[in-house]
Protein backbone atom coordinates (compact mmCIF):
# COMPACT_ATOMS: atom_id res chain seq x y z
CA UNK A 1 0.00 0.00 0.00
CA UNK A 2 1.11 3.73 -0.74
CA UNK A 3 0.80 6.39 1.37
CA UNK A 4 0.75 9.56 0.58
CA UNK A 5 3.38 12.07 1.49
CA UNK A 6 1.12 15.51 2.07
CA UNK A 7 4.56 17.33 2.00
CA UNK A 8 6.30 15.75 -0.61
CA UNK A 9 5.86 18.25 -3.88
CA UNK A 10 7.25 20.96 -1.34
CA UNK A 11 10.20 18.90 -0.74
CA UNK A 12 10.96 17.69 -4.11
CA UNK A 13 12.05 21.43 -4.83
CA UNK A 14 14.02 21.93 -1.95
CA UNK A 15 17.63 19.89 -3.10
CA UNK A 16 19.62 18.09 -0.68
CA UNK A 17 22.76 16.07 -0.53
CA UNK A 18 24.03 13.37 2.20
CA UNK A 19 27.22 13.70 3.87
CA UNK A 20 29.27 12.31 6.50
CA UNK A 21 31.59 13.68 9.20
CA UNK A 22 33.76 11.70 11.48
CA UNK A 23 32.80 12.96 15.30
CA UNK A 24 33.74 11.33 18.46
CA UNK A 25 35.18 8.30 16.79
CA UNK A 26 32.51 7.45 14.72
CA UNK A 27 30.89 8.72 11.19
CA UNK A 28 28.13 11.04 11.87
CA UNK A 29 25.63 10.68 8.64
CA UNK A 30 23.91 13.96 7.91
CA UNK A 31 22.04 15.76 5.37
CA UNK A 32 21.89 18.97 3.75
CA UNK A 33 18.57 20.54 2.69
CA UNK A 34 18.24 23.94 1.27
CA UNK A 35 21.00 26.44 -0.64
CA UNK A 36 24.56 26.55 0.61
CA UNK A 37 24.29 30.73 0.79
CA UNK A 38 21.28 30.98 2.76
CA UNK A 39 21.06 33.97 4.65
CA UNK A 40 20.24 31.25 7.82
CA UNK A 41 21.66 27.96 8.64
CA UNK A 42 19.99 25.53 11.40
CA UNK A 43 21.63 22.23 12.74
CA UNK A 44 18.05 20.25 13.13
CA UNK A 45 18.27 17.49 16.33
CA UNK A 46 15.24 14.95 15.81
CA UNK A 47 13.55 13.26 18.68
CA UNK A 48 13.74 9.78 20.66
CA UNK A 49 13.82 6.52 18.12
CA UNK A 50 13.92 9.13 15.15
CA UNK A 51 15.86 9.71 12.88
CA UNK A 52 16.40 12.79 10.32
CA UNK A 53 13.38 12.18 7.93
CA UNK A 54 10.94 13.01 10.92
CA UNK A 55 11.95 16.53 10.46
CA UNK A 56 11.53 16.95 6.60
CA UNK A 57 7.91 18.49 6.58
CA UNK A 58 9.30 21.27 8.48
CA UNK A 59 12.07 21.74 6.28
CA UNK A 60 9.58 21.48 3.22
CA UNK A 61 8.28 24.95 4.38
CA UNK A 62 10.77 26.55 5.17
CA UNK A 63 12.22 27.20 1.74
CA UNK A 64 15.41 29.08 1.54
CA UNK A 65 16.62 28.09 4.65
CA UNK A 66 19.72 25.94 5.33
CA UNK A 67 18.94 22.58 7.58
CA UNK A 68 21.32 20.21 8.06
CA UNK A 69 19.86 17.26 10.06
CA UNK A 70 21.85 14.54 11.42
CA UNK A 71 20.99 11.17 12.28
CA UNK A 72 21.78 10.71 16.48
CA UNK A 73 24.28 8.24 17.33
CA UNK A 74 23.12 4.69 17.13
CA UNK A 75 20.18 5.74 15.24
CA UNK A 76 19.08 6.20 11.23
CA UNK A 77 22.55 5.61 9.67
CA UNK A 78 24.85 6.69 12.44
CA UNK A 79 26.50 4.33 14.15
CA UNK A 80 27.15 4.44 18.07
CA UNK A 81 29.43 6.14 19.48
CA UNK A 82 32.27 3.79 20.38
CA UNK A 83 33.42 3.07 24.31
CA UNK A 84 30.60 5.44 25.39
CA UNK A 85 27.42 5.22 27.17
CA UNK A 86 24.54 7.25 25.03
CA UNK A 87 23.90 9.08 27.84
CA UNK A 88 22.86 12.94 28.41
CA UNK A 89 26.17 14.37 28.04
CA UNK A 90 27.64 12.25 25.24
CA UNK A 91 24.94 13.22 23.46
CA UNK A 92 25.57 16.74 24.06
CA UNK A 93 29.47 16.66 23.31
CA UNK A 94 28.65 14.67 20.08
CA UNK A 95 26.47 17.56 19.24
CA UNK A 96 28.55 20.89 20.04
CA UNK A 97 31.39 18.79 18.18
CA UNK A 98 29.12 17.80 15.01
CA UNK A 99 27.98 21.53 14.98
CA UNK A 100 31.99 22.59 15.08
CA UNK A 101 32.70 20.61 12.20
CA UNK A 102 29.73 21.02 9.97
CA UNK A 103 28.45 24.27 10.44
CA UNK A 104 30.05 26.36 13.31
CA UNK A 105 27.53 29.43 14.24
CA UNK A 106 24.38 27.67 12.97
CA UNK A 107 21.00 27.82 15.05
CA UNK A 108 19.81 25.14 16.83
CA UNK A 109 16.63 23.41 16.36
CA UNK A 110 16.16 19.93 18.40
CA UNK A 111 13.02 18.31 18.88
CA UNK A 112 11.39 16.12 21.43
CA UNK A 113 14.16 14.60 22.81
CA UNK A 114 16.66 16.64 20.90
CA UNK A 115 15.32 19.07 22.38
CA UNK A 116 17.07 18.16 25.93
CA UNK A 117 20.48 17.45 23.94
CA UNK A 118 20.34 20.94 21.91
CA UNK A 119 19.71 22.60 25.42
CA UNK A 120 22.60 20.55 27.52
CA UNK A 121 24.87 21.51 24.62
CA UNK A 122 24.03 25.59 24.12
CA UNK A 123 24.01 25.57 28.13
CA UNK A 124 27.60 24.05 28.29
CA UNK A 125 29.04 25.92 25.51
CA UNK A 126 28.00 25.31 22.08
CA UNK A 127 28.17 28.43 20.21
CA UNK A 128 25.00 29.65 18.39
CA UNK A 129 22.80 32.58 17.58
CA UNK A 130 19.78 31.23 18.66
CA UNK A 131 17.94 27.99 19.66
CA UNK A 132 14.86 26.88 19.08
CA UNK A 133 13.14 23.77 21.05
CA UNK A 134 9.71 22.07 19.37
CA UNK A 135 7.92 20.27 21.59
CA UNK A 136 10.33 20.53 24.42
CA UNK A 137 10.37 18.13 26.86
CA UNK A 138 9.92 20.77 29.84
CA UNK A 139 8.94 18.65 32.72
CA UNK A 140 9.76 15.21 33.41
CA UNK A 141 8.23 12.56 31.94
CA UNK A 142 6.37 10.58 34.79
CA UNK A 143 4.48 14.11 36.09
CA UNK A 144 3.30 14.35 32.57
CA UNK A 145 -0.92 13.59 31.91
CA UNK A 146 0.65 10.45 30.26
CA UNK A 147 1.98 9.43 33.68
CA UNK A 148 1.42 5.66 33.51
CA UNK A 149 2.37 5.16 30.24
CA UNK A 150 5.73 6.37 31.05
CA UNK A 151 5.84 3.74 33.34
CA UNK A 152 4.74 1.03 31.15
CA UNK A 153 7.43 2.09 28.70
CA UNK A 154 9.77 2.02 31.25
CA UNK A 155 8.72 -1.78 31.68
CA UNK A 156 9.07 -2.25 28.03
CA UNK A 157 12.48 -1.08 27.67
CA UNK A 158 14.20 -2.44 30.71
CA UNK A 159 12.20 -5.83 29.40
CA UNK A 160 13.81 -5.28 26.11
CA UNK A 161 17.32 -5.10 27.81
CA UNK A 162 17.08 -7.69 29.77
CA UNK A 163 15.68 -10.99 27.26
CA UNK A 164 17.47 -12.89 25.42
CA UNK A 165 18.88 -11.27 22.31
CA UNK A 166 16.75 -11.94 20.06
CA UNK A 167 13.47 -12.08 22.21
CA UNK A 168 14.56 -8.33 23.87
CA UNK A 169 15.15 -7.37 20.04
CA UNK A 170 12.12 -8.01 18.58
CA UNK A 171 10.07 -6.67 21.32
CA UNK A 172 11.89 -3.18 20.34
CA UNK A 173 10.80 -3.73 17.06
CA UNK A 174 7.20 -5.13 17.47
CA UNK A 175 5.50 -2.98 14.81
CA UNK A 176 1.94 -3.32 17.15
CA UNK A 177 3.78 -1.66 19.80
CA UNK A 178 4.83 1.03 17.40
CA UNK A 179 1.47 1.33 16.20
CA UNK A 180 0.21 1.81 19.33
CA UNK A 181 2.22 4.42 20.41
CA UNK A 182 1.59 6.12 16.77
CA UNK A 183 -2.21 5.91 17.76
CA UNK A 184 -1.86 7.89 20.90
CA UNK A 185 0.61 10.75 19.72
CA UNK A 186 -1.74 11.66 16.73
CA UNK A 187 -4.11 14.09 17.29
CA UNK A 188 -5.10 15.11 13.55
CA UNK A 189 -8.35 13.81 12.59
CA UNK A 190 -7.36 13.70 8.72
CA UNK A 191 -7.17 10.37 7.88
CA UNK A 192 -4.51 10.90 4.86
CA UNK A 193 -2.12 12.91 7.53
CA UNK A 194 -2.77 10.60 9.96
CA UNK A 195 -1.82 7.31 7.83
CA UNK A 196 1.07 9.43 7.25
CA UNK A 197 1.87 9.70 10.66
CA UNK A 198 1.37 5.63 11.03
CA UNK A 199 3.65 5.30 8.19
CA UNK A 200 6.61 7.46 9.45
CA UNK A 201 6.54 5.77 12.26
CA UNK A 202 6.62 1.97 10.84
CA UNK A 203 8.86 2.91 8.37
CA UNK A 204 11.69 5.01 10.83
CA UNK A 205 10.98 4.16 14.32
CA UNK A 206 13.13 0.68 14.41
CA UNK A 207 16.05 2.13 13.04
CA UNK A 208 17.97 2.01 15.73
CA UNK A 209 21.79 0.41 15.89
CA UNK A 210 21.41 -1.99 18.55
CA UNK A 211 19.33 -2.75 22.02
CA UNK A 212 22.02 -1.07 24.29
CA UNK A 213 21.74 2.49 22.72
CA UNK A 214 18.08 2.19 22.42
CA UNK A 215 17.95 1.59 26.08
CA UNK A 216 20.35 4.20 26.78
CA UNK A 217 19.04 6.56 24.96
CA UNK A 218 15.66 6.17 26.69
CA UNK A 219 16.51 6.29 30.52
CA UNK A 220 18.41 9.40 29.04
CA UNK A 221 14.90 10.77 27.92
CA UNK A 222 12.98 10.25 30.66
CA UNK A 223 15.82 11.12 33.59
CA UNK A 224 16.48 14.52 32.16
CA UNK A 225 14.32 17.57 30.83
CA UNK A 226 14.85 21.04 29.29
CA UNK A 227 14.89 22.97 32.99
CA UNK A 228 18.09 22.06 34.34
CA UNK A 229 19.82 23.10 31.05
CA UNK A 230 17.72 26.94 30.55
CA UNK A 231 18.40 29.03 33.04
CA UNK A 232 22.33 28.73 31.81
CA UNK A 233 21.19 29.07 28.32
CA UNK A 234 21.94 32.81 27.22
CA UNK A 235 21.40 33.18 23.61
CA UNK A 236 17.75 33.74 22.25
CA UNK A 237 15.55 30.75 22.29
CA UNK A 238 12.30 30.02 20.53
CA UNK A 239 9.58 27.47 22.37
CA UNK A 240 7.23 26.03 19.75
CA UNK A 241 4.63 24.35 21.82
CA UNK A 242 1.38 22.20 21.32
CA UNK A 243 -1.73 23.12 23.45
CA UNK A 244 -1.98 19.35 23.42
CA UNK A 245 0.98 17.66 24.11
CA UNK A 246 0.78 14.81 26.38
CA UNK A 247 4.18 15.07 27.39
CA UNK A 248 4.55 18.34 28.16
CA UNK A 249 1.37 19.84 29.34
CA UNK A 250 0.93 23.35 28.12
CA UNK A 251 0.94 25.20 31.28
CA UNK A 252 4.42 23.75 32.05
CA UNK A 253 5.68 24.84 28.61
CA UNK A 254 4.49 28.17 29.93
CA UNK A 255 6.68 27.80 32.94
CA UNK A 256 9.30 26.27 31.19
CA UNK A 257 9.37 29.85 29.10
CA UNK A 258 10.19 31.53 32.15
CA UNK A 259 13.36 30.01 33.03
CA UNK A 260 15.17 31.21 29.61
CA UNK A 261 17.58 34.66 29.49
CA UNK A 262 15.82 35.32 26.80
CA UNK A 263 13.08 33.74 25.39
CA UNK A 264 9.49 33.58 23.14
CA UNK A 265 6.87 30.90 23.10
CA UNK A 266 4.69 30.17 20.63
CA UNK A 267 1.57 27.98 20.86
CA UNK A 268 0.37 25.85 18.43
CA UNK A 269 -3.31 24.64 19.12
CA UNK A 270 -5.11 21.17 18.52
CA UNK A 271 -1.84 19.60 18.13
CA UNK A 272 0.24 16.20 20.25
CA UNK A 273 3.59 15.85 20.47
CA UNK A 274 3.58 15.48 16.82
CA UNK A 275 4.33 18.99 15.56
CA UNK A 276 6.55 18.28 13.05
CA UNK A 277 3.91 15.80 10.86
CA UNK A 278 0.45 17.40 11.96
CA UNK A 279 1.53 21.11 12.02
CA UNK A 280 4.84 22.27 10.24
CA UNK A 281 3.72 24.77 8.62
CA UNK A 282 2.73 26.63 11.61
CA UNK A 283 6.22 25.52 13.55
CA UNK A 284 7.30 27.17 10.20
CA UNK A 285 5.82 30.00 10.58
CA UNK A 286 6.94 30.94 14.10
CA UNK A 287 10.91 29.98 12.90
CA UNK A 288 11.15 32.18 10.39
CA UNK A 289 10.97 35.44 12.11
CA UNK A 290 12.73 34.21 14.85
CA UNK A 291 15.93 33.48 12.71
CA UNK A 292 15.63 37.23 10.85
CA UNK A 293 15.53 37.99 14.51
CA UNK A 294 18.68 36.60 15.40
CA UNK A 295 20.54 37.56 12.14
CA UNK A 296 20.20 41.24 13.49
CA UNK A 297 21.32 41.11 16.19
Amino acid sequence: MVIDNPYAAALAAIPVRRAEAQVLGAPTAYWVYGPDDAESTIIAVHGFRGEHHGLEPVVAHLSGTRVIMPDLPGFGETPPLPGRTHDLRAYADWLTQFARAVAPGAVVLGHSFGSIVAAAAVADGLATPGLILVNPIGAPALEGPRGIMTRLAILYYAAGARLPDRMGDALLRNGLIVRVMSETMAKTKDPTLRAFVHDQHATYFSRFADRDVLHDAFVTSVSHDVRASAPRIPVPTLLVAADRDDITPIEKERELATLFADARLVEIPDVGHLIHYETPAEAAAAITPFLAEVRTR
